[in-house]
């Protein structure tokens, strides 16, 4: 796929799962499970123990029928090898404009993360696709959201952080084009207790979560 359709597809799904796990088996049954549910997007952090074998092994599997994307990306380097891995977008936790330079290299979606107004129009200037806007939860959730798209209603944003079953569909009505969760979707207890079937059914509430906002939104 290209960029425009990537980026047009992350939106449409309208959520990203980010999928922080104690190794690289439990992050593709996590996708697995994901996708099962109804996903067609999944971020694996470099956070991951073996994070770019599991996404090898994701892209290799499921192809084009999955929007796969590294998250953690703290550097250009690791942004290109997690690219040659078969990673399609990149979040980073931080601002650092060296890893959007790479991604715009390459022609690939690159989500930067930043939390203060000048931090989200920095990253949009200096090329990024999405502004992930973290941690959201910790500044007001969809409020904090609702008061950056007054000033830049132009700026795509993704929040993290404080994103739930509750919060998800607040998010999208502030403004959000697309919302990430990380622990309240690919639960840690879940994972650990083999319950990956809850993991699917997760899935399933967040996209009728979605759909709901979002019919609501069109109103």
């Amino acid at each position: 796929m290209t960029k425009q359709q990537i980026l047009a597809s992350m939106i449409d799904i309208g959520i990203v799962p980010v999928v922080r796990t104690t190794s690289a088996e439990s992050a593709i049954r996590a996708i697995e499970a994901i996708h099962a549910g109804g996903i067609r997007a999944a971020e694996i952090t470099m956070t991951v123990p073996g994070a770019i074998k599991a996404l090898e092994q994701v892209a290799a599997r499921f192809g084009d029928k999955i929007v796969l994307g590294a998250g953690t990306v703290l550097d250009p380097e690791t942004a290109r090898i997690c690219m040659l891995s078969g990673a399609e977008f990149f979040v980073t936790p931080s601002l650092k404009v060296a890893t959007i330079e790479m991604a715009r290299r390459y022609s690939k979606v690159i989500c930067p993360g930043a939390l203060t107004p000048t931090e989200v129009l920095t990253a949009w200037e200096a090329g990024a696709d999405i502004v992930k806007v973290f941690p959201c939860g910790n500044m007001g959730g969809p409020k904090y959201i609702k008061a950056l798209k007054g000033p830049f209603p132009q700026i795509e944003m993704v929040p993290t952080g404080g994103v739930n079953l509750d919060t998800a569909g607040d998010f999208l009505k502030a403004g959000a084009c697309a919302v990430a969760v990380g622990g309240e979707l690919v639960d840690a207890k879940l994972i650990k207790e083999n319950k990956y079937d809850e993991i699917e059914a997760r899935a399933k509430q967040y996209l009728a979560v979605i759909a709901k906002a979002r019919a609501e939104l069109k109103g």
